[in-house]
């Protein structure tokens, strides 16, 4: 028997996240994969501003930058020629407190290498070949059994294994959702020749019976990824000779240009809500909680989010001795964010919505959670519950001072209280009012503020709710 505080099944973007928080935070945890690797394929490759700004907080910024770049234009063709272009995103321009404005393009397979090297940099691992067949709970912890090796002994559990979670169906928690496309949807990484790899290139549908095709270089690889969908019904070839057959058939391109096909899969596009993100001492989150259409780029930055809303909250629990209850805040605040970007994936993919604001997730906030204090007689545009955006304060740059698993306590034109304790980061001084207006903000672990007043009274209140003290 393995003992451990926190057991994370499964080792995609999710899993990995949480991992790396926990880490950080001291906490005694495991990943435990089924698979005898990290997932392979490019599947999940757009990384939205807010999922940009919680790397930058966990140290992996730098890394995914190296490895990805911006989404190329798109360059639709007809017969062989360019005939136009297209834009998957609005244009948005980086401004003080949102530096990170536009997406990067980055294969889910190396997100999830970059997140797999911080963890271990960070002392956590990765047990691979441990596919979970069994849980059970008691008033102390949950014990796995595994199809081989050790059982598992934690305090907590976090299912993070998919879409198709095996934990999710053992604790019988449902799943309610809607098909989004019948048609099914090819997915694969090519290497391809007699493309650019400057643009994105795009051949549109000819028919009724035919279907799109997509092929967007990979930065950083010598890779492609091809997406093309299929009339309903349709049968959907994975193999070498199949992608071929279908890209010589959709595009200008010869059958041998396509000269290798890395990893492939087939999906039908669907959106579903698992009914609660929390059964007694196991968790769900990412895709064992919400699946969403890839439309819009929601899926795996929702998940990353999961990760850190969650990571925090156990900290605070297993390490600063916080009331056990604050973890019942995880599915309150969780679940409806989760069931507001799979509505927005789903209006992305039937065409009733851009890829805008919204996609990039910086306006998702708290404000009508449990845990949110708004005090101030006359708030400005930053509330609590809001995102903390950047900016600069008494000559300290607010994201440098957020970096870290602590809380931090903003003062603009406000007095701090001396009885805040050692280890929340205290920044004071002018600037932002434009932004954040005039008072005290206390800032969140996942950078959210948390309370908000005009005065000191209640700053050290509201701590002591978290083993602040």
């Amino acid at each position: 028997m393995i003992t451990t505080d926190v057991l994370v099944v499964g080792a995609g973007p999710c899993g990995l996240t949480l991992g790396v928080d926990l880490a950080r935070r001291g906490v005694d945890a495991l990943v435990a994969e089924r698979g005898d690797a990290l997932f392979p394929g490019s599947r999940g490759k757009g990384l939205q501003p807010r999922t940009l700004e919680v790397f930058d907080d966990l140290g992996v910024l730098d890394a995914i930058r190296a490895a990805g770049g911006g989404y190329p234009a798109g360059m639709i063709w007809q017969d062989g020629r360019r005939t136009g272009e297209h834009r998957m995103f609005d244009p948005a321009e980086a401004t003080e407190d949102s530096p990170y404005a536009e997406p990067l393009l980055v294969p889910q397979w190396r997100t999830q290498e970059i997140l797999r090297a911080r963890l271990e940099e960070l002392g956590g691992t990765v047990a691979f070949g441990r596919e979970v067949i069994g849980i059970a709970e008691d008033e102390e912890g949950v014990t796995a059994h595994f199809t081989s090796g050790p059982n598992v002994r934690a305090r907590y559990l976090v299912a993070a294994d998919g879409g198709r979670s095996g934990v999710r169906r053992a604790l019988g928690v449902g799943m309610t959702g809607e098909s989004v496309d019948p048609r099914p949807t090819l997915v694969a990484d090519l290497r391809i020749t007699g493309l650019d790899r400057d643009n994105w290139h795009i051949f549109p549908a000819r028919g009724e019976d035919d279907g799109f095709l997509v092929i967007c270089p990979l930065t950083g690889t010598e890779d492609f990824q091809a997406v093309a969908q299929f009339p309903e019904g349709a049968e959907v070839d994975l193999s070498l000779d199949g992608v071929r057959k279908l890209v010589a058939a959709r595009s200008h391109l010869a059958p041998e240009d396509v000269t290798e096909v890395r990893w492939a899969s087939d999906f039908r596009p669907r959106a579903a809500l698992a009914d609660r993100f929390r059964s007694g001492r196991v968790f769900l989150a990412g895709d064992a909680a919400h699946v969403h259409s890839p439309a819009g780029g929601q899926g795996l930055n929702t998940s990353v989010q999961d990760a850190y809303n969650l990571g925090w909250k156990l900290g605070a629990v297993l390490r600063d001795g916080a009331d056990a209850t604050l973890l019942d805040t995880y599915e309150e605040e969780r679940r409806p964010v989760a069931a507001e970007m799979l509505g927005l994936s789903t209006r992305v993919h039937r065409g009733e919505a851009r890829r805008g604001a919204a996609t990039r997730q910086l306006g998702i906030g708290y404000r009508e959670s449990s845990l949110t204090e708004e005090t101030r007689e006359t708030p400005g545009a930053v509330r609590a519950g809001d995102r903390a955006p950047d900016g600069t304060v008494g000559g300290v740059r607010l994201f440098d001072a957020f970096r870290g698993p602590h809380w931090t306590l903003v003062a603009v034109g406000a007095q701090a209280p001396d009885a805040v304790p050692a280890a929340v980061r205290v920044v004071q001084g002018e600037g932002v009012r434009g932004t954040y207006g005039s008072g005290l903000f206390l800032v969140r672990p996942d950078g959210h503020v948390g309370w908000a007043g005009d005065r000191a009274a209640g700053v050290v209140d509201y701590l002591s709710r978290f083993g602040q003290r």
